[in-house]
């Protein structure tokens, strides 16, 4: 059985680590390579970085970062917001992250998908779906950071992500995002249904409880934020408790 995986995202707006709620009312938290730096001596599996305003403000990844971020960090990370090529791909690649994560553009222009595991391979692909319930009983994919709903289906745009060639699909519950109430464990029971490819659960997470649930819900890695910024939940110590209760984890 794989090992299951603790991953904290950190949102970077403008080369700051910042935090909001519903994806509003965003707060500073740290510096980038600094708050990476200590995931990846704290235990973390991954690390996932997200440029929150490249594409809203249709701007350029963050290339410094993501090359400051490699020289201190140990563990694989991947870098998101701004992608909109196959060269975008490379740069963040060349620059030292591991994996690729694509959102809005891949809405825009699936083939990208395509392109980039074909280049990279899918390993290096992971499809980012920001997805909200509607009042049919469904969820909806948004884009620009969940300011824009396509009136796409979510667990359909995750299919056919696989089917396009995405090697992971992290899914972000905008009605649970830092709200700490637990993770939208229906949203994850969907997906896992249907898809063969790893599943990260991102939006929600308030206590060690909820890890163990989206984990035992069918998601092969939980992705937080909030909780691991503000010090609420120790990394080695939820691994841990996760441990202890059945989830295979890689301890350090």
């Amino acid at each position: 059985m794989l090992a299951k995986r603790i991953i904290p995202c950190l949102d970077v707006d403008h080369g700051r680590v910042v935090k909001g709620k519903n994806f509003v009312d965003i707060k500073d938290v740290d510096d980038p390579v600094k708050l990476g730096e200590h995931y990846s001596k704290m235990g973390a599996d991954e690390l996932v970085f997200y440029d929150i305003t490249a594409s809203s403000e249709e701007r350029d990844i963050f290339i410094n970062t993501v090359e400051n971020i490699a020289r201190k960090v140990s563990i694989p990370f991947t870098i998101g917001g701004g992608i909109k090529s196959c060269d975008d791909f490379r740069k963040v690649l060349l620059a030292g992250a591991d994996k690729v994560s694509i959102n809005s553009q891949a809405v825009k222009n699936p083939k990208l998908i395509t392109d980039g595991a074909k280049r990279f391979g899918s390993q290096c692909v992971v499809l980012s779906i920001d997805a909200k319930r509607n009042d049919k009983g469904s969820f909806d994919v948004y884009i620009k950071g969940g300011r824009e709903n396509t009136y796409i289906d979510a667990i359909e745009w995750a299919k056919r992500g696989e089917e396009l060639g995405a090697g992971e699909i992290c899914i972000n519950s905008i009605d649970t995002d830092g709200v700490k109430d637990g993770f939208d464990l229906e949203l994850i029971e969907r997906l896992n249904e249907v898809l063969t490819i790893p599943i990260i659960a991102s939006g929600g997470a308030g206590k060690i409880e909820d890890f163990l649930n989206v984990l035992n819900a069918g998601a092969d890695a939980a992705l937080a934020a909030s909780v691991f910024h503000f010090g609420e939940i120790n990394i080695k110590e939820l691994k841990e408790y996760l441990s202890a209760n059945d989830v295979e984890m890689r301890l350090v």
